[in-house]
């Protein structure tokens, strides 16, 4: 059953069908509309409309049809492939994929998700919790650096001497929230005990 909005064009009042249900038996839809105002039956109160002038803005069931056709759309996402520092035992690189909202700090997106960030003898009090200056969550960026805000002030200053593909994830946002793309990123670069080329 579609449910229709009812707005009157001088006082903007919203009125719904379905809470007429109750009373739709007694209610006589050839009702002739007066110049100053309209009469609703509705449960225990009358609703008046200086007026008389009522426009219809939509019904429910349009509402629904578009909701769910866009939800058949997937939201925008980027999906990131990590990198360990370390292969597996069989000699294959160790690959973590995620997904995940742009506009987050890439530092976040991997604590978030469980990646590892600060190694394996991080210790909560050994890092600086995401302000920049402590230089432990040096992350390196194979692809997708478009994606990824620009060096601050802080890491210019801590990744001075380091590779331009180098980064601080706690620094570093990874695009917009309606951004989608594909984010790769080598894991602890400074302790990197293999090489590996990436390849499209």
């Amino acid at each position: 059953m579609s449910t229709l909005n009812l707005i009157n064009s001088s006082s903007s009042a919203l009125v719904s069908r379905t809470s007429l249900s109750s009373s739709a038996s007694n209610f006589n839809y050839n009702t002739k509309l007066t110049t100053n105002s309209i009469i609703l039956p509705l449960p225990n109160r009358r609703a008046t409309f200086p007026g008389g002038k009522i426009r219809a803005v939509g019904s429910v069931t349009e509402a629904v049809e578009l909701e769910e056709t866009t939800s058949t759309e997937e939201p925008p996402s980027i999906d990131f492939a990590f990198v360990n520092s370390v292969l597996l035992p069989d000699g294959s690189l160790d690959i973590h994929t995620r997904s995940a909202c742009g506009g987050q700090k890439l530092r976040d997106i991997m604590l978030d998700t469980n990646i590892e960030l600060y190694g394996p003898n991080a210790r909560p009090l050994l890092n600086c919790g995401g302000g920049g200056t402590c230089g432990t969550c040096i992350v390196e960026v194979v692809q997708g650096k478009e994606l990824l805000s620009l060096r601050t002030d802080k890491e210019k200053e801590i990744l001075y001497k380091k590779p331009k593909t180098w980064r601080l994830a706690c620094q570093t946002t990874v695009g917009k929230p309606d951004s989608r793309g594909e984010v790769v990123i080598q894991q602890l670069p400074e302790w990197k005990a293999h090489e590996w080329s990436y390849e499209r």
